[in-house]
């Protein structure tokens, strides 16, 4: 019997050959992420549970990005309480306002194809990006595993998601994982893994599969995997390993239900609110009028992203009274998109170009919104009060769609 991209993965982590979905297991956990919002919580739990030292300071990230810059007088505490954990135990593997955490896991090298990762993020789901199993845990869970090194999981049973064809030049990963959120559902995929394969997979660039398996958790996912490739290689400066390189699904591997798209047949899209998956074309909501369009996230804050967005609004101004946010995902990218002109396309345009980190995303800072105000936006979460207060309409769309739409100061879809 063949296995999933999850089975092989736990089966190599833990030697046990005939593991399979639905198994309880023990995973030896390859690298943590604590990110600025848990850390207190994390340092309080780990010295409560009695642990006098981290199992492997090398292999804990902290990352501050949600908090900065602080936007409320208690986000200090969390930048204290971190700085003295991360002093007292001996974690070099600090990042103050470098961009956000899961763009850094993978960009700064800390995640590598089989590797089998935790954070204190939902959308850890990120790093299957690059082959990696990763996924969002709570602050106890991660206290145990900085003292520990180990954490029992269920095996996953495997979605599996192919998509083959040459999508439309409107058309990016971020309306293919939309789509797909709205045919699952919110909960259809719950502890579930989505295993993507296919050509039109395999032509897309690594940053176009982080989009999409960052919004895996939109439709209750624990996982999504994508096959390491060359891409993958190059993306994360390695050689792939015969190891990494079988990370593919099996022919006679069981699947609790297969899905296949036809590239072609997808369309510009956006999750209308209040839902991640009320899933409209965009067709249907053309007019709408907008206040504000935010580009930038974990989801859709990568180079590839801003560079969409500038060859839409090259030449072009955003609509008068409508504000344009851009928020690059990382300090790597900042200076990436400065180098080749992008940033100055966008200012020229009209665009706030903003600090790296998660701003407006996690509604902390960076163009909060308030009661009747509508934003289209690149991010992956639109629940009410996300991005100021429970009477703004949040669309998410692709950056593509969002310039669009900031230059129209209405809802459009993108030209072919």
């Amino acid at each position: 019997m063949g296995a999933t991209i999850i089975e092989k993965i736990v089966r190599r982590n833990t030697g046990m050959e005939a593991a399979k979905a639905g198994d309880i297991v023990t995973v030896n956990v390859d690298r943590v992420m604590i990110h600025d919002i848990f850390i207190p919580f994390v340092a309080d739990k780990f010295e409560e549970m009695g642990f006098k030292k981290l199992w492997d300071a090398d292999k804990v990230v902290l990352i501050y990005d949600h908090l900065v810059p602080a936007s409320q007088v208690d986000d200090t505490r969390h930048f204290r309480k971190g700085d003295e954990f991360a002093a007292r135990y001996g974690m070099k593997n600090v990042h103050r306002s470098d961009g956000i955490c899961h763009q850094l896991m993978t960009e700064a090298g800390y995640v590598k194809p089989g590797n089998i990762v935790f954070g204190t993020d939902s959308h850890t789901t990120t790093y299957g990006c690059v082959g990696a199993f990763s996924s969002g845990i709570g602050y106890t869970e991660m206290a145990s595993i900085l003292g520990t090194g180990k954490l029992w999981i269920k095996v996953p049973e495997t979605i599996k998601v192919n998509i083959n064809g040459k999508l439309p030049s409107n058309v990016t990963s971020k309306d293919i994982i939309l789509r797909l959120i709205g045919d699952l559902g919110a909960d259809g995929a719950t502890y579930k893994a989505l295993e993507f394969a296919g050509d039109t997979i395999e032509n897309m660039s690594v940053a176009s599969r982080m989009t999409m398996s960052n919004m895996a958790i939109e439709a209750g996912a624990k996982c999504a995997l994508f096959t390491p490739d060359e891409k993958t290689a190059e993306y994360c400066e390695i050689e792939l390993t015969d190891a990494q390189r079988s990370l593919v699904g099996d022919e006679d591997a069981v699947y609790c239900r297969t899905i296949s798209y036809q590239a072609e047949d997808f369309v510009p899209v956006m999750a209308c609110p209040s839902q991640v998956d009320n899933i409209k074309p965009t067709t249907v909501l053309e007019g709408t009028e907008i206040d504000q369009v935010f580009i930038g996230s974990c989801t859709n804050g990568r180079l590839e992203d801003l560079e969409a967005a500038a060859s839409v609004l090259k030449g072009k101004k955003v609509a008068p009274f409508v504000k344009l946010i851009v928020t690059p995902a990382s300090r790597k990218i900042y200076r990436q998109a400065l180098a080749n002109g992008t940033l100055k396309i966008l200012s020229e345009a009209g665009a706030m170009i903003t600090h790296p980190g998660c701003g407006l995303c996690c509604g902390r800072a960076g163009g909060i919104l308030t009661d009747g105000e509508r934003v289209v936006a690149t991010n992956n979460r639109n629940f009410l009060g996300r991005m100021g207060t429970s009477k703004v309409e949040i669309f998410l769309a692709s950056p593509v769609t969002a310039a669009a739409c900031a230059a129209a100061g209405k809802i459009v879809t993108p030209e072919l």
